[in-house]
């Protein structure tokens, strides 16, 4: 029996395991998202990948008594279908949603610390009841790590603002919404505020841990009490408490308030509805996401700072490749090669996500990872695709590049530039007419669209500050109707797939900047584009002189980190 058949059988073994438990709940299924109570993209506990097989970054799994769902986006419906098996039905969201295929008479358990009350809205539509079910029913088979990796302290000069000025600005907002209390359930948004971080998170410097704000200023922090015992100690946080994970419902149950701020993306149902049955809830949402949005001028002098580190690791990488295709080299081999070239870098310290290393036809997977059972060797025939970013002291990259190593045909050729005329009008849009990701992203997909083409996930997504790589609530979408602004970092990454043959994807990070009263972007990524894939006949005069900025900007910040072949090799993309 091969790896994958095992697998597959192991998996069916815990789905008996799972039903056999539903007359003791008297459930006729239960549903097992993506995410831990913390609300990660990258959780440590992944119980929809011990489930089902499935590991990419977004998921819902729906188990019958005698029937199985996976609900994924467009970017994964390929990978689900490669990595459960027959065990699930995959179906995409947003195009068919649980509500729509469900029985009305259905009895779903679920934990209530995993869901918001947003996502079960979304998903069910109160057609279904849903009855919470607080014990584990399922075991993880990823296991946490045990070993308490503490949180630390930033340094207001690596982040442009003290702890003291952001609450500042924080019990403003509290005062004018007329709130007494702020509830900070995303970790993201309380390392942001208190200018902490930690490891909790394999890709991202996360602290676990919650907290409340009073319209005083005063500070209440939830976590592992060990994880927490260095910056108990520093002036930030003289005269804040500190309680356990586990006492954060006797914390609010005790509460003496009238109106208080949470956060529907990751305030967990069970604590929702604890605090709609004591307090008045708000209905502006947590602020901190907009205003951990807008980067100040040291975050965003150090994320430059961070891409120049970056683009002479992933240029070295790209040479690397491109002159040594006599070799075997598998996705994996290019992946661990490139991961060698960002740790010269003493200011690198891990990845911003996992990988995503793909030769000819794993290319079309969108959200594609090597293993051992899907690893193919680079061939010179090949389109070659890269997605992989860092974590860097300080700042966070996310970079794509697709290449090739001989002469493609004209189809792959007019596709790559239809990608790339998309990804320039992205970078050249004048923000202060468009406003918004929504606008932008039409820019994007217009050059598909005209020859009935397009591509199955958003344009880009908001980027952190030495954070998460992916960030609210800005992003270039179809639907996202946020107001861009000075400071935002986002992605700028269109992209077309061939089913089963091969995946084009042209990525950039950039910032929204003010220049002559107007806002554009300014490109942060700094690694050359694969100019053989080009079909220049398709290129107006205006992107043709963006091109060859854009590499003179490249190599005159870059050049000196690299040898002479290198710089020699890299003058030729100008």
């Amino acid at each position: 029996m091969d790896q994958i058949s095992k697998k597959i059988k192991m998996i069916s073994q815990k789905l008996k395991e799972l039903k056999n438990k539903f007359y003791h709940y008297g459930i006729d299924g239960y549903l097992v998202p993506k995410n831990d109570e913390y609300f990660s993209e990258f959780a440590q506990q992944d119980k929809l990948k011990t489930i089902t097989g499935f590991d990419g970054s977004f998921g819902l799994a729906i188990i019958l008594k005698k029937k199985n769902f996976l609900f994924v986006d467009g970017r994964y419906t390929e990978q689900a279908k490669a990595q459960v098996g027959k065990n699930f039905k995959i179906l995409e969201m947003p195009k068919k949603l649980p509500h729509q295929i469900l029985s009305l008479n259905l009895n779903l358990g679920f934990d209530p610390m995993v869901f918001t009350s947003r996502n079960l809205l979304y998903y069910f539509r109160k057609k279904v009841k849903l009855t919470p079910i607080t014990k584990t029913i399922i075991n993880s088979n990823i296991s946490n790590n045990h070993t308490t990796k503490k949180f630390y302290s930033l340094n207001p000069k690596v982040v442009g603002e003290t702890v003291n000025n952001k609450i500042k600005r924080l019990k403003r907002i509290l005062k004018k919404d007329r709130s007494d209390h702020i509830f900070i359930s995303a970790p993201e948004n309380v390392a942001w505020l208190l200018n902490i971080r930690g490891k909790d998170n394999p890709f991202s410097p996360m602290p676990n841990c919650r907290a409340i704000l009073n319209s005083k200023g005063k500070i209440v922090f939830f976590s592992d009490i060990k994880k927490s015992s260095n910056i108990k100690k520093e002036r930030d946080f003289l005269g804040a408490y500190f309680f356990k994970e586990n006492q954060i419902k006797s914390f609010l149950s005790k509460l003496n308030i009238n109106k208080i701020i949470i956060d529907k993306n990751s305030c967990p149902v069970l604590l929702e509805n604890l605090i709609s049955s004591k307090f008045k809830i708000s209905k502006i949402g947590d602020p901190i996401y907009l205003m951990k949005s807008i980067k100040n001028k040291v975050e965003i002098s150090k994320t430059i700072e961070s891409h120049i580190h970056d683009g002479v690791a992933v240029t070295k990488f790209l040479y690397w490749i491109k002159k040594n295709q006599n070799k075997k080299i598998s996705e994996i081999d290019a992946e661990k090669k490139l991961e060698a070239f960002r740790k010269r870098n003493k200011n690198y310290l891990f990845p911003s996500f996992s990988t995503i290393s793909a030769t000819g036809k794993n290319g079309s997977v969108i959200h594609y990872h090597a293993s051992n059972k899907t690893c193919r060797e680079i061939k010179r025939n090949d389109i070659y695709l890269c997605d992989s970013g860092g974590q860097y002291n300080y700042g966070t990259t996310d970079v794509t590049r697709t290449i090739c190593f001989k002469d493609q045909t004209k189809n792959i050729k007019d596709n790559f530039t239809r990608v790339l005329k998309g990804h320039i009008a992205v970078a050249t849009a004048n923000i202060s007419k468009q406003k918004t990701g929504s606008n932008i992203d039409k820019l994007a997909r217009k050059y598909l669209l005209k020859v009935k083409k397009d591509f199955k996930h958003g344009t880009g997504h908001g980027v952190g500050y030495f954070l998460n790589v992916h960030e609210g609530p800005q992003a270039i979408s179809k639907s996202n109707y946020i107001k861009l602004r000075e400071g935002m970092i986002l992605s700028n990454e269109p992209g077309f797939y061939s089913e089963g043959k091969y995946g084009i994807r042209i990525e950039n990070l950039i910032y929204v900047k003010k220049e002559k009263n107007n806002l554009v972007f300014k490109n942060l990524t700094l690694a050359p584009i694969d100019m053989s894939l080009v079909n220049f006949k398709l290129l107006s005069s205006q992107e043709k002189k963006y091109l060859i900025n854009y590499h003179l900007e490249v190599y005159s910040k870059i050049h000196k980190f690299l040898s002479l072949r290198e710089k020699k090799w890299l003058l030729k993309s100008i």
